[in-house]
């Protein structure tokens, strides 16, 4: 039956009625927190390009995943930056390191809350690429020891989730492999299976001050011009044994997050980047977006596309505004 007896509009009428027949919901049992941990005491250093979002201390990130666990948000996701750096990047996988500090301090103070921890070597090596350099090339299997030795430090300190970031071919396999020979066969795998060489980290850099010093990030992330690509990836990912894959960046590839979904029966993750979040900051900030309409409406998009879980900086405001 056409107009006038159907009326589209007629459960469009009220807020209560929109809701009732509202096809995606949010909900914040979806959201990762993310936190930049440095070394100190006390910290609390705003991110410039970041209004709102903190490179914390121990101390202050426990003080923070406190509030994160009472506004019901399931999980964070730790990002460190070491007292010092170096070529092979030792403070990614010291025992003692800042992730493994924070693990053990998080999961003694705030042991509901899922703890995963992002695994590269950028934020720790002295030329700021996500693995080992040899002869100016980023090296790939010789990296591979490296991110398993960093996972197996980070399980050991306590991590629920291991996150492999750095798009190294076989990571996953060789981080699977080392957590099982150690025990750790509980131990989930979160793989960043499609990140994209975006220009939407840029924020990101500056909060954890992981920037190349020569060349860029475009011989091991993706092209952003690439789909099926984004699906062979997924696909070795899961045949290695990652339990969780995740598209990066969100909004920009909402079109991958649904391919994606569509194709594999497992949870779907998107990371709503330090640019994304940056930009709708500054348009709010300018007057020229309404930034909590914006904010709730760029991650239901997020979700609309097929992403069970968000890691989003909009995460505590986001919580607020669902809890009302």
């Amino acid at each position: 039956m056409g107009f006038p007896t159907t009326r589209l509009r007629r459960t469009r009428r009220t807020e209560a009625l929109r809701r009732f027949v509202r096809e995606t919901r949010l909900s914040v049992e979806s959201f990762v927190y993310p936190l930049f941990v440095v070394p100190g005491e006390g910290v609390r250093q705003e991110v410039g390009s970041m209004p709102g979002v903190f490179n914390l201390s121990v101390d202050e990130a426990v003080k923070e995943c406190r509030e994160v666990a009472a506004l019901n948000i399931p999980a964070v996701i730790l990002f460190g930056i070491p007292e010092s750096k170096d070529e092979l990047a030792r403070g990614a996988y010291d025992e003692n390191g800042i992730i493994q500090r924070a693990v053990r301090a998080l999961k003694d103070a705030v042991p509901e809350l899922l703890v995963i921890t992002d695994v590269c070597l950028c934020e720790y090596t002295s030329h700021g690429h996500c693995g080992k350099v040899e002869g100016g090339q980023i090296v790939n299997d010789p990296t591979l020891e490296l991110l398993a030795k960093t996972a197996l430090s980070h399980t050991r300190a306590g991590a629920d989730i291991v996150a492999p970031s750095d798009m190294m071919d076989g990571r996953v396999a060789a981080i699977r492999q080392a957590l099982d020979a150690h025990g750790f066969t509980n131990t989930s795998i979160l793989s960043y299976a499609a990140k994209y060489a975006s220009a939407f980290y840029g924020p990101f850099r500056e909060a954890a001050q992981s920037a190349p010093q020569f060349g860029d990030r475009r011989s091991h992330q993706m092209d952003p011009a690439n789909v099926r690509e984004a699906l062979r990836e997924v696909a070795l990912d899961v045949e290695e044994g990652a339990d969780i894959v995740m598209v990066k960046p969100a909004l920009p590839y909402l079109d991958v997050i649904r391919a994606v979904r569509e194709e594999f029966n497992l949870p779907v993750g998107a990371y709503q980047v330090s640019g994304e979040y940056a930009c709708l900051q500054a348009a709010g900030r300018l007057g020229w977006l309404d930034l909590e309409r914006t904010m709730m409406e760029t991650l239901t998009a997020i979700k609309r596309a097929g992403a069970d879980i968000i890691l989003t900086y909009f995460a505590k405001a986001a919580a607020r505004k669902l809890a009302c």
